[in-house]
Parts: structure tokens; sequence; C-alpha cells
């Protein structure tokens, strides 16, 4: 192990430093560092917004990257559509830990629709869920269906659904 200088502020540091003790830098000794993991975005944009942006890992001040497209995906991630651990789908989200209008997630704060081990919306399915009409093991709503409430209402609600969903699929 040998002293270097901090390529940000000058200070000594350990060339095997994680980043430096006085400014924060990330990997201080190595002259130049662009980060870790993955950034693209496509040329094509609606609204000043790549249609698709998909990033991954830390930026070159060691900042997390966040995906911000129409169409985004990454660990964090904000989109119309968006696939992330953690993110906001305005329209769909799919991931962890997810908000937004439709939401598949094992955290699925949705508003018109939440599907996941927890699960919030105007209709949410899952293990635990908070909504109008409740699908789930447990739940707080106005109309549930779960193993100790058998709401006619929610039952008729999502009989239909089914009822629905396999005439689309067949």
């Amino acid at each position: 192990m040998a002293l270097t200088t901090c390529r940000e502020c000058s200070a000594e540091v350990s060339d095997q430093a994680r980043a430096c003790p006085r400014c924060g830098a990330p990997k201080p000794a190595n002259p130049s560092w662009s980060g870790f993991g993955f950034e693209w975005k496509s040329s094509r944009t609606y609204g000043g917004y790549p249609l698709v942006h998909i990033a991954f890992g830390k930026d070159s001040r060691g900042k997390w990257r966040v995906a911000k497209g129409v169409i985004a995906i990454g660990q964090f991630a904000l989109g119309l559509v968006t696939v992330a651990q953690f993110g906001v789908g305005l329209l769909f989200g799919f991931g962890q830990c997810i908000i937004g209008g439709v939401v598949l997630a094992q955290v699925a704060g949705g508003l018109a629709l939440g599907v996941g081990q927890v699960a919030t919306g105007y209709v949410a399915i899952g293990q635990v869920v908070l909504a109008y009409y409740g699908l789930g093991q447990i739940g707080l709503g106005k109309f549930l269906w779960t193993t100790s409430k058998r709401d006619a209402e929610a039952v008729q609600f999502f009989l239909s659904w089914w009822s629905y969903l396999k005439q689309l699929i067949n």
C-alpha cells in the first residue's frame, strides 16, 4: 500500500482507498474514474426525455445513476413505463418497490391497480392489501376478499374480473 494524492482535492490518500477521506471522491487514486455500471439513452426523445433510458450503477461523481425516460429501466427509475428495483412508473411499473398507475411489484403502490406482496390501489391483489376492492391474505378496504372477510361485493367484483380475463385469453 502506497500513498498518493486525490485527483479531486490533492489530499494524501492510500492508493487502495475507495473514497477520499477529505472530499469523498470515489477511487481517489485513479487519474480518472467514470463510475461503474451501465448507461444508455435512445436518440429518439419525447418531451425532452429519451424514448428509452437504461441506467445501472454509479456515475463519475459517485452518485447513483437514475433512468429517466418514457421507458425507464434501472436500479432507480422514473418514466411512463418503468422496470426498476425502486421507481415510479406513471402509467405502468414493474419491480421491487414501485409507485404508479398500474403496478406489479413486491411492494406495489398502485393508484388504479396494485399487485404484489404488499399492494395498494383502487384495486389491490396481494398478501397484504389496502384498497377499495382488495383480494389478499389480509387487508384494509371498503370491499375485501381475504382469509377472514368475504365481502359479497368484492367476491362478485373479482369473479367478474376473472370471467373477463378468461374471455380475453380465449
